[in-house]
């Protein structure tokens, strides 16, 4: 029996550990967080000092019996979770809720998952750092604080089933305000005029741009004036005026950090801020290379600090001696400054061996992963080498002719030394050039002249990558916290992604309106940012949470009570242009509801008529000659939610039934296929959901068995492992992995979306899937593992 039990977060982490620890070691997962906020109460004792309440996790129950089981039998147990403040967190909920007593309970901390690295933290084991544990307990009470007490309020003035949050609602108020900056910018007409230049009796031809006349900045905003300047330096003469030549350092950029790494990844890779952090997760926690067995190949992911331990600068130093010689390092290894509030015992993002390049490990990562891989660390490479030089040459030109007198600007630059380059890859403008060898002095020959029209271009809108910058650059968040942060605001239907970029919908734009009116303190940038800081110093000691929960509070409920009684509906505005309601006269109101707004008779609940807002086209149902099996009314043909034919019933809501049908409205009959139902005897038949047909029994909805089809494939071409818990009863809305069935008006979300979070009856990741009920966490190895539980609040 080994003598020392080490409680990681997940298995993946603890299979790499294990591999370092010797035979008195065991090393166990809790699976993530075990315990928090209970998830439909309150959960904070605002008159006793905002006490927390903490219930243990669903789903949670069998990960901590198994621990307790293991902690009887062990002598000494160490907490390995992650070394920031969430990962203390995670610690010190674990020996609550193992009933172990922290001071006692040996914290190891670790940067990377390497030999070394595992053997210097629990030769120096400490203790659970409380003030990291009072810093993330405080940031947890005050998110649900916003959350509970906001979220109610916008239900009663705005539409059911909204929410609020401190950080997110924040970071919509951006978004809305650079689409209104967008929508109010006015563009302006302005002109140039480029030269196409070269020397005598040459080939080679450079650009020159107009930048005054007669010795006036030039800048037409009318065609007329562009043109007959234009026709003036046809006509002219040009001669080099002057010519200034330069040497440049282009300096590589820092390593990453983890909003460095999220827009790299966003502009270079086109990964989401969820998706990048998912994929790091994974590279951090240990990957399958072969006979090696699980090895971590990159360092902690969340860190906002560029430090790079000494013996990764030396590692690196000898592998760009061996691979491009000793010319291209610096004297020195170099020293990057990282933000003030970073916590400098973390390290920059970097591959835990350097010697593993990409082309070695490709082989055994997805694409993804491989992908993400090269790019820390080239990243990482290419930091600690020499600064790349160019020879700059900037070049004024003079024209004269037509009686008027030019200058012209033109700029081109060489490469003459590649430097960190040689890894990092040289990245060139659109419109960079080499010029010539200009001599001041010499005469030029025009090749071509032209004018082109330009206007001024409003502030762009948000992609992930620029607004992770501008969270960054506020100070709204942390590095943990951005990837969340985009989802959420997401998943809320407040902001929405057109060709990767942000822009806020009708909906955000209505909840950010009534947040700013009547919470100006709380929506504002430079409050939210303070109170980041005023958490961060609790980690350090040097505020108490309590005083930073009761600043926030005290101002956030009175206006939480103002609100109440002042803010006005945004449900019941009258809509003068939609007339009355066409079932019982009375006038349509604008209404909202999470999907963005509709119009209502203002009679409800006693008349509950609904259509679209003007402009949005909803497909009317068709009566069919198809009568309902259940009551007998007429089968009208619908479309769902991805414009899929359907039968309903037009007897809904007080007669549900549906059926499969074709594009013309023929009920489409399940197939036989003579296989009996192991379960009940009855039939076997062959229906079709979402992702393809599937075995399900005729006995539906007494029996539910259902199961994958021998041999079929799916889109990708692979085989079917699983075709999910299909709903037996049609096949119009396919499978809904929560085991309910599926709506055939409202169907499932096909793709899954990856968590931190892992299965505790498989180990498997957890991800979140889409039901009839709405989202919830799922195990990724369904159907083998048919675990579920409820979506946490900072998922939700």
């Amino acid at each position: 029996m080994a003598k020392n039990l080490v409680i990681v977060e997940s298995p993946a982490k603890a299979k790499t550990i294990e591999r370092y620890l010797g035979k008195d070691f065991r090393v166990r997962a809790s699976m993530g967080h075990v315990r928090d906020l209970p998830l439909r109460k309150l959960g904070v004792d605002i008159e006793n000092d905002f006490r927390p309440t903490y219930t243990l996790l669903a789903g949670r129950k069998k990960a901590i019996d198994a621990l307790k089981k293991a902690a009887a039998d062990a002598d000494t147990i160490y907490m390995a979770t992650d070394l920031d403040r969430e990962g203390e967190a995670i610690a010190w909920h674990l020996c609550e809720a193992l009933g172990l007593d922290p001071a006692r309970a040996k914290r190891v901390v670790f940067n990377e998952i390497t030999r070394q690295a595992i053997q210097e933290a629990f030769a120096q084991p400490g203790s659970i750092d409380m003030d990291k544990v009072r810093s993330q307990e405080a940031r947890r009470i005050l998110d649900r604080l916003v959350g509970y007490k906001l979220s109610p309020l916008l239900w009663k003035k705005v539409a059911k089933g909204l929410s609020a949050g401190r950080v997110q609602s924040v970071t919509v108020r951006l978004i809305v305000e650079r689409e209104r900056e967008i929508r109010a910018f006015k563009a302006e007409e302005f002109w140039r005029i480029t030269a196409h230049l070269r020397r005598p009796g040459e080939k080679q031809v450079f650009k020159a741009l107009l930048a005054e006349v007669d010795g006036q900045k030039f800048r037409p905003g009318a065609e007329a004036d562009a043109k007959s300047v234009g026709a003036a330096m046809r006509q002219a003469a040009y001669r080099v005026a002057s010519v200034r030549k330069r040497r440049a350092l282009d300096r590589p950029s820092p390593p990453f950090i983890t909003s460095d790494l999220q827009r790299a990844a966003s502009t270079e890779l086109r990964f989401g801020a969820k998706k990048t952090m998912f994929l790091a997760q994974r590279l951090y926690q240990g990957v399958e290379l072969g006979p090696e067995g699980s090895v971590a190949l990159i360092t902690y992911m969340r860190t906002d600090s560029r430090h790079v331990a000494p013996s990764a600068q030396a590692a690196v130093r000898d592998m760009v001696t061996q691979a491009f010689g000793a010319d291209y390092l610096p004297d020195r290894p170099p020293v990057y400054r990282s933000r003030d509030r970073a916590q400098e015992a973390h390290e920059a993002i970097r591959p835990t061996d350097v010697a593993r390049t990409p082309d070695a490990v490709r082989q055994f990562l997805d694409r993804d992963e491989a992908r993400l891989y090269e790019l820390v660390w080239k990243r990482f490479v290419a930091s600690q080498m020499k600064p790349a030089e160019w020879d700059v040459t900037e070049a004024e030109i003079e024209a004269a002719g037509g009686g008027r007198r030019g200058l012209f600007k033109a700029r081109g630059r060489v490469l003459v030394y590649d430097g960190h380059t040689r890894v990092s890859g040289v990245r060139l403008g659109k419109d960079e050039q080499e010029l010539p060898g200009l001599a001041e002095g010499e005469a030029l020959d025009l090749a071509t002249l032209e004018e082109t029209q330009h206007f001024t271009q409003p502030p762009p809108r948000y992609s992930e990558a620029t607004l992770v910058r501008e969270l960054e650059k506020q100070g709204i968040g942390r590095p943990s916290t951005y990837a969340p942060i985009i989802s959420t605001i997401q998943d809320r239907g407040y902001v929405e992604q057109e060709k990767r970029q942000f822009h806020a919908t009708d909906l955000g734009e209505v909840v950010t309106d009534k947040l700013v009116e009547h919470f100006p303190k709380i929506m504002d940038v430079k409050f939210t940012s303070h109170m980041e800081e005023e958490l961060d110093k609790v980690e350090v000691a040097k505020v108490e949470s309590l005083k930073v929960i009761r600043e926030f509070w005290e101002p956030f409920s009175e206006a939480l009570q103002k609100a109440g009684e002042e803010m006005t509906s945004a449900k019941n505005n009258i809509h003068e242009e939609a007339g009355p309601c066409p079932e019982c006269g009375k006038p349509l109101v604008k209404r909202w509801s999470k999907r963005g707004a509709f119009l209502g008779c203002s009679g409800f609940p006693e008349c509950k008529h609904t259509q679209p807002m003007e402009g949005e086209a909803r497909p009317q149902a068709k009566p069919t000659e198809h009568k309902c099996e259940k009551c007998g009314g007429t089968m009208l043909l619908r479309l769902n939610g991805r414009g899929e034919p359907f039968l309903g019933c037009e007897n809904f809501p007080k007669c549900r039934s549906t059926l499969p049908c074709d594009a013309e409205g023929n009920p489409v009959k399940p197939e036989p296929t003579g296989e009996v139902c192991e379960k009940c005897g009855a039939e076997m038949v062959v229906k079709r959901g979402q992702r393809g047909p599937f075995l399900a029994c005729s006995a539906f909805p007494k029996c539910r068995n259902a199961k994958p089809l021998a041999g079929e494939k799916h889109a990708g071409g692979k085989k079917a492992a699983s075709t999910g818990r299909a709903s037996a009863g049609g096949t119009g809305p396919g499978p809904d992995l929560s085991g309910r069935p599926a709506s055939a008006s409202r169907p499932p979300k096909a793709k899954a979306e990856p968590t931190d979070q892992t299965c505790p009856d498989c180990s498997q990741p957890m991800v979140i899937r889409s039901g009839s009920r709405g989202r919830f966490l799922g195990c990724s190895g369904y159907p083998k593992c048919r675990h579920t539980e409820n979506l946490p609040d900072d998922l939700a």
